[in-house]
C-alpha cells in the first residue's frame, strides 16, 4: 500500500477501508475486518463511540426545516454559534450517521477527482452550488479565483495545487469564477503601474494579463461590462498559468489531467463550463494564447 503524507495525515491511494454496517436504528453495528489494522484493533471502541454519538444526537430537537436559518448580524456572537451548532448536529444526524460507511472510508483516505479553485466570495461556495460531496473535490479559495504563474514563487494556492496534482493525482482542475467579482473590479480599477501596500491589489495584479486583453478587446464597453468580460478572461488566464507548472503540464500532455473553466452568474443562476484545449493553447504568449472546447451553458 502506497502511503503519502501531508503533515501528520496519511493518504492511502491503493486500498481503502471497506465496512459493512447494519443500522436500521443504529443499535447494532458490525464492522468487517479489513486490510487496515486500525479497524481490527478498534472495532469494539468504534461501536461504543457510535452508540454514544447516536444517543447524543437523539437529544437534539427534531426539525422539519429543509433550509437552515440565516445567521443574522447581532452583537451577541453566541447566537451565531448556537445556529452553527444546530447545523452541525443536524449534519451529523442526517448526513454523517445515515452515510456512515462512506464517512468511515473517508476517515482513512481521500481520492478526489477534482481540484476546484474558486473565489473566496461568500456567495459562491462551489460545494453548495455544484453539489460536491465530501471526498469528491479538493478545494482552494482565494480572492478572484486566481492562479499565479510558476515563476511567482510559493503561495497557498500553488501549495494546494502541488499537493492535489502530485500526491492526490486529481484528474480534473476546475477554475471557477463568478459575476460581480470584487477582486476583478479592484484589478480593473488599478492604474497600470500602480505601486501599493494593499494586500488585495498586490494579489489581484496576478490577473494583469486578463486586464490587458480586456482593455484591448472591450474598450468600447461600459466599465461594468468590461469587468464582466475580465471575470471570464481571468479564468482562461489562470488556466494558462496552470500550464507553467511542470508537473501540471506533464500530466496534461499525457492525458492524465484536464483543465476546465467555469463561470457562475448568481444574478440569474446560470453556469458556463468549458475545457482548455491544450494542443491549441500557448501559455508563453503574453496575452490570449488559449483555445477552449466543450463549452456548455447550464440554465
Amino acid at each position: 500500500m502506497a502511503q503519502l503524507s501531508l503533515g501528520s495525515s496519511p493518504i492511502y491511494k491503493a486500498e481503502s477501508a471497506r465496512s459493512t454496517i447494519f443500522h436500521p436504528k443504529l443499535k447494532f453495528l458490525e464492522v468487517e475486518q479489513t486490510q487496515l489494522g486500525f479497524w481490527n484493533s478498534s472495532k469494539s471502541n468504534m461501536a461504543l463511540r457510535l452508540q454514544a454519538s447516536t444517543e447524543g444526537v437523539a437529544l437534539v430537537q427534531e426539525t422539519t426545516e429543509t433550509t437552515p436559518k440565516l445567521i443574522k448580524s447581532t452583537n451577541d456572537s453566541s447566537h451565531s454559534f448556537t445556529e452553527m451548532k444546530n447545523r452541525f448536529l443536524s449534519f451529523k444526524k442526517h448526513k454523517y450517521l445515515e452515510n456512515l460507511e462512506r464517512y468511515q472510508e473517508l476517515a482513512q483516505a481521500q481520492a478526489p477527482k477534482f481540484l476546484v479553485i474558486s473565489c473566496a466570495d461568500s456567495r459562491v461556495c462551489p460545494s453548495y452550488i455544484l453539489g460536491f460531496q465530501p471526498g469528491e473535490a479538493f478545494v482552494v479559495r482565494n480572492v478572484a479565483n486566481l492562479v499565479p504563474p510558476f515563476e511567482n514563487g510559493p503561495c497557498e494556492t500553488n501549495a494546494a495545487l502541488e499537493f492535489s496534482v502530485t500526491a492526490l493525482e486529481v484528474e480534473n482542475i476546475l477554475v471557477t469564477g463568478h459575476s460581480c467579482c470584487g477582486g476583478i473590479r479592484a484589478l480593473m480599477s488599478m492604474e497600470d503601474e500602480e505601486n501599493s501596500s494593499s494586500f488585495i491589489k498586490n494579489w489581484v495584479v496576478v490577473g494583469k494579463a486578463a486586464k490587458s486583453t480586456t482593455k484591448a478587446t472591450a474598450s468600447n464597453l461600459s466599465f461594468d461590462q468590461q469587468c464582466k468580460h475580465c471575470e471570464k478572461e481571468s479564468i482562461n488566464n489562470s488556466l494558462l498559468n496552470l500550464l507553467t507548472y511542470p508537473w501540471v503540464e506533464e500530466r496534461v500532455a499525457k492525458g492524465l489531467l484536464s483543465l476546465h473553466g467555469g463561470y457562475y452568474n448568481f444574478v440569474d443562476c446560470t453556469y458556463e463550463k468549458w475545457t482548455l484545449d491544450y494542443q491549441k493553447s500557448n501559455p508563453k504568449q503574453e496575452t490570449g494564447g488559449y483555445a477552449i472546447k466543450n463549452r456548455e451553458f447550464w440554465s
